[in-house]
């Protein structure tokens, strides 16, 4: 059975090559000098960088950011490479297939040729102008190989049709007919390239060039930009191939492309935003959440995730809901107030409340009404009114300003402490001012952030005020003298949302960086760090049941896994030098799991050791007539000492093995190759046996043949395991591949031999220096 192989690149740089059958990694490849990823964001623009297979998947072509090629892709019969880039250019390279002997085709048909290097595989075969001048994002051809995909950084598909052999040579002949009849009106002659004079011979010297074979069939204009696209592997009828495209608003449209025209089938819509979600507030009861964004409201069940409805609106910066959840309002970008009847799901008053933007809704604690900042440096009070419109038989909620507090800048956020006491205000000049709320007279000036205050929240009991910063600071503020009781460096970049759980000093954060984290006010440490966001994170809401769950642990297990590469001894030493082009480097890295492996390995030898040497001492009571019952060691589950070895090692991952058995000291290593012949003959564990053996054999090979004591244990290992390995194969077992059969039957043969020849080494030594004893201090030839 074939082994099924999958390719990844990431931000190491590197390229991985896994065998998923054996689920083990097989190389890592290194020589990229930045990302090579499948999709990263730059700039708010989506490239592709893409890994491809060439020759039934023994060689590997990959595009990656530390280079220009942004897109590459081969056609199902492996003719043609093309890649895409920032050029308005398509280019095209033909393949060069590998025979089985390594040699190349073309150095099969002339034979008086040099031998060519066998990853000489790719030779340029011309370029091809596209429509477009944007660059290219994704280039595809589809499972057939008749059409070509060129995806660019917008909202534009170029499909090209392949023409076949004859096609492709008409078309050539067209061409250069059209060149003859220009050059003879002109009074030259024709060549191709300034070599073959095409017209005077057959088609045996007709140069076909790239856009002989593709020819352009359509422009497909989504509504959209497009993010991503692929061809489906099924084809609606009378259609040449069905286009899949991913927009930026989240939809997935299905074009099917026929011979004159491209009709759209479907889309797949989600219900999420199509952009930006700028705020969400859950109801009172936890019943409801509402999401605003650039131009629709939603109202979602937060149990079961539904979305219950949509409604349109302007661009909506913040929101609350009222009057026991039957009415929401929303601040928009306009400077309107949206009163939304939730019942309906309808918009039944817009207010026009400010000239700019509304930047935050607070609602007053007693709930007869609501305050509002903008950005046109006005602070206002409102209350809600019921009135009815003519012609209309019931009335709606709407509301009328009764107060108002200029400011002397922009008003970015609003928060009312839970008391109803005090109003704070973050101003675009980096400050907080807090107001008496019944009087709006002056209370404290908060200063200290170096950037604009993005958000800010008072806790419950309204002792404290932490606010938020674009500086990537949290400060948490006394609200009776107005003193910083800390500062937070909280993310990574700006921080976008802080909100203190009910009834106690813990909040959560949000900031830019994509993270959710959850502090403790009291002893300003970090509890938890949530991710899962590919994007910015802009709010954040918590219910008000107050219910949290601390995870240190985890916490800590995530520190200490990010500084295993980074230890003491290290921090000093020189950095990593950039691998050269081509290097091939261990697929595993050391990780947490590698580091518990390798311990529980080293763990369950000791206690081996410590129950043999129990077992030992049994036997020689024994012996002396001390008759006494050998009770089992509880410790290790009532196992043998070989079993119990052997679950610690088939526990490991089999990812994980090869830097599991990195980290064994050579001891450990000496003590776990004695035990592999007896695992050999457990027909399940030949594999595992086999894996080890060749891994531990590379790993030591030097200590192993310049140690006395191993050459028992490998000889050993030579004697059981190839004639185990030849029996398997003989049955036509697929446990082990053959190229690990072959690579362990050397390995082991190499280091018997190794060791032979240190123990020879050591004998001539000892020889010559008795001799020289003998002949008075001297050595004689």
């Amino acid at each position: 059975m074939e082994s099924a192989y999958i390719k990844c690149g990431s931000k190491d740089n590197d390229v991985i090559l896994w065998d998923v059958v054996g689920e083990t990694g097989l190389f890592r490849l290194r020589g990229h000098c930045d990302q090579v990823h499948t999709i990263f964001k730059l700039a708010i623009t989506y490239f592709r960088y893409d890994v491809v297979f060439l020759g039934s998947g023994k060689k590997l072509v990959t595009a990656s950011k530390d280079k220009f090629l942004r897109s590459i892709d081969i056609d199902p019969e492996e003719r043609y490479l093309v890649t895409g880039s920032a050029d308005p250019e398509l280019r095209f390279y033909t393949i060069k297939h590998d025979l089985a002997d390594g040699q190349l085709i073309a150095n099969k048909v002339n034979k008086d040729l040099p031998p060519e290097n066998k990853w000489e595989v790719l030779k340029s075969f011309g370029v091809l102008q596209r429509q477009s001048k944007d660059r290219v994002a994704t280039v595809r051809f589809n499972k057939s190989g008749s059409l070509l995909a060129c995806q660019v950084a917008g909202k534009t598909v170029e499909i090209f049709c392949v023409l076949d052999e004859s096609e492709s040579k008409r078309k050539a002949k067209r061409r250069i007919s059209r060149k003859e009849k220009k050059a003879a009106k002109e009074g030259r002659e024709v060549t191709e390239n300034g070599k073959t004079d095409i017209g005077a011979e057959g088609d045996s010297n007709l140069v076909v060039t790239v856009p002989d074979i593709f020819k352009l069939h359509q422009i497909l204009q989504a509504g959209k930009k497009i993010s991503s696209i692929s061809f489906s592997p099924v084809t609606t009828k009378n259609s040449l191939a069905t286009l899949v495209l991913s927009l930026n608003n989240n939809v997935l449209e299905f074009h099917a492309i026929e011979s004159s025209s491209t009709t759209k089938l479907s889309a797949i819509e989600l219900q999420g935003h199509r952009a930006d979600v700028r705020s969400v507030t859950l109801s009172l009861d936890n019943t409801l959440l509402m999401s605003t964004s650039h131009n629709a409201i939603k109202i979602w069940n937060p149990r079961t995730g539904a979305c219950l409805c949509t409604i349109d609106s302007g661009y909506g910066l913040c929101g609350l809901f009222v009057l026991g959840n039957k009415y929401a309002v929303v601040g928009t970008k306009g400077g309107t107030l949206e009163i939304i009847d939730i019942r309906s799901g309808t918009s039944v008053d817009v207010v026009e409340a400010h000239g700019d933007a509304v930047q935050s809704i607070a609602l007053t604690p007693d709930g007869t009404g609501f305050l509002t900042g903008s950005r046109d440096h006005d602070v206002k009070f409102w209350e809600f009114q019921l009135v009815q419109k003519a012609g209309k038989e019931y009335k709606h909620l709407t509301a009328s300003p009764v107060r108002n507090l200029k400011m002397n800048d922009d008003v970015l956020v609003i928060a009312a402490s839970p008391d109803g006491k005090y109003v704070a205000v973050a101003l675009l000049d980096n400050t907080v001012k807090v107001f008496y709320m019944d009087s709006l007279k002056f209370f404290l000036l908060l200063y200290g952030q170096k950037l604009p205050v993005f958000c800010m929240d008072i806790s419950s009991d309204g002792d404290l005020l932490a606010t938020g910063s674009a500086d990537k600071n949290v400060k948490i503020w006394g609200l009776v003298f107005g003193d910083i009781d800390k500062s937070l460096f909280a993310h990574a970049d700006s921080v976008m949302g802080v909100k203190f759980v009910c009834n106690t000093h813990y909040f959560f954060t949000v900031g830019k960086d994509r993270l959710v984290k959850y502090w403790d006010a009291d002893k300003f440490e970090l509890l938890l760090t949530l991710e899962g966001h590919h994007a910015e994170v802009w709010c954040l809401t918590i219910s008000n049941r107050g219910d949290f769950l601390e995870e240190k642990e985890k916490r800590l297990e995530e520190m200490f896994e990010s500084d295993i590469d980074n230890v003491f001894e290290n921090k000093y030493g020189p950095k990593e030098e950039i691998p050269e082009e081509g290097a091939v480097a261990l697929v595993g890295k050391k990780t947490q799991e590698t580091l518990t492996a390798t311990d529980s390995i080293i763990e369950a030898l000791d206690m081996a050791v410590a129950e043999l040497k129990r077992i030992a001492e049994h036997q020689e009571d024994k012996l002396k007539g001390k008759v006494s019952e050998f009770r089992p060691n509880i410790l290790i589950l009532g196992l043998s000492p070989s079993d119990y070895v052997l679950r610690a090692l088939s526990s490991v991952r089999t990812n994980d093995l090869e830097q599991t058995l990195l980290d064994l000291p050579f001891s450990d290593a000496l003590k776990l190759l004695s035990y592999l012949r007896s695992w050999a003959s457990i027909p399940d564990k030949v594999e595992l046996v086999c894996r080890v053996s060749t891994l531990l054999l590379q790993l030591h090979h030097h200590q192993l043949i310049s140690t006395v004591s191993a050459k028992p244990l490998v000889i050993r290992l030579e004697d059981v395991l190839p004639p185990t390995v030849k029996q398997l194969k003989a049955s036509k077992s697929d446990a082990i591949s053959r190229d690990e059969k072959t690579k362990l039957l050397e390995i082991c043969s190499h280091n018997a031999k190794c060791i032979e020849a240190r123990e020879d080494t050591k004998q001539e030594k000892k020889r010559k220096k008795k001799q020289k004893k003998l002949d008075g201090g001297h050595v004689w030839s």
